[in-house]
């Protein structure tokens, strides 16, 4: 029996395992009433460039007997993602094809599993972390400007025509603005929201609406919101607490309750 809502899970950057999403999934199972209706989907792709970084980090600190090195791991993993994800319209082999390849991948396996939403054009809604969100507006920007650098299916649900909120946490969509003189936007169908959850000892996450005028008009709401326990909650490592903290999952529980109640 297929789903009536689908539910797209994006890590963002720094090191992360297949089962990222697992703790999440749980939790948000037990804030629905009715989680066998939902259809979940992770989308994976730490692994277009973790080898990369780890085999980087191993040969580095076997040379040079490196200090910090859970530190040095979580920086690099976390500007390298961010060095290396960008568009390079001219170059086939790119991290940005491969991540988005990784995005395509997931959304056509929600959409076509017999077990999931079965071909059927079902809302559909995106939980990204981190540069999971600048990842998912760039997917998102790409199809509807009809310039997306790996090929969707030419289904509504595919090319997320179908979408009914976005919900990003711990987002850094704003670094990623200062580099160009007009900053626009996805379009977001109508009906559909875009809550955006910060903590404000994350160093890395920030709230969206100041963006500009456009954005102000496109984010619903941008939600300042105190997760981690009491070693976490008031640092920068706030920014790996969201995913499991009731801050975030009661409300996303409820936008999710909300989508199968009007079905």
């Amino acid at each position: 029996m297929s789903k009536d809502v689908g539910v797209l899970i994006v890590h963002g950057m720094g090191t992360q395992q297949p089962n990222f999403a697992d703790e999440m999934i749980g939790e948000l199972s037990d804030l629905i009433d009715d989680p066998q209706r939902v259809a979940w989907q992770p989308v994976f792709w730490a692994d277009v460039l973790q080898p990369r970084q780890e085999d980087f980090l191993r040969r580095a600190n076997s040379r040079n007997q490196l200090d910090f090195l859970g530190l040095r791991r979580f920086v690099v993993g976390a500007l390298g993602d961010a060095a290396a994800y960008r568009r390079i319209d001219d170059s086939p082999e790119t991290t940005y094809r491969h991540v988005h390849t990784a995005v395509r991948d997931a959304v056509r396996a929600l959409y076509r599993d017999p077990d999931k939403l079965a071909r059927r054009a079902k809302p559909l809604i995106i939980l990204a972390h981190s540069l999971g969100g600048h990842i998912m507006s760039n997917y998102i920007w790409d199809l509807q400007r009809d310039r997306p650098i790996v090929a969707p299916g030419d289904n509504p649900f595919e090319r997320l025509k179908t979408l009914g909120g976005i919900v990003t946490f711990g987002c850094n969509i704003p670094i990623f603005t200062f580099a160009l003189d007009e900053v626009v936007p996805i379009d977001l169908p109508s009906g559909a929201r875009w809550l955006n959850f910060f903590d404000r000892d994350d160093v890395l996450g920030y709230p969206l609406k100041p963006i500009n005028r456009a954005y102000r008009r496109t984010v619903s709401r941008d939600i300042a919101i105190d997760v981690g326990g009491p070693l976490s909650s008031w640092t920068p490592l706030s920014h790996t607490e969201y995913w499991t903290d009731n801050d975030l999952t009661e409300p996303v529980a409820s936008l999710i309750s909300k989508l199968l109640r009007a079905r």
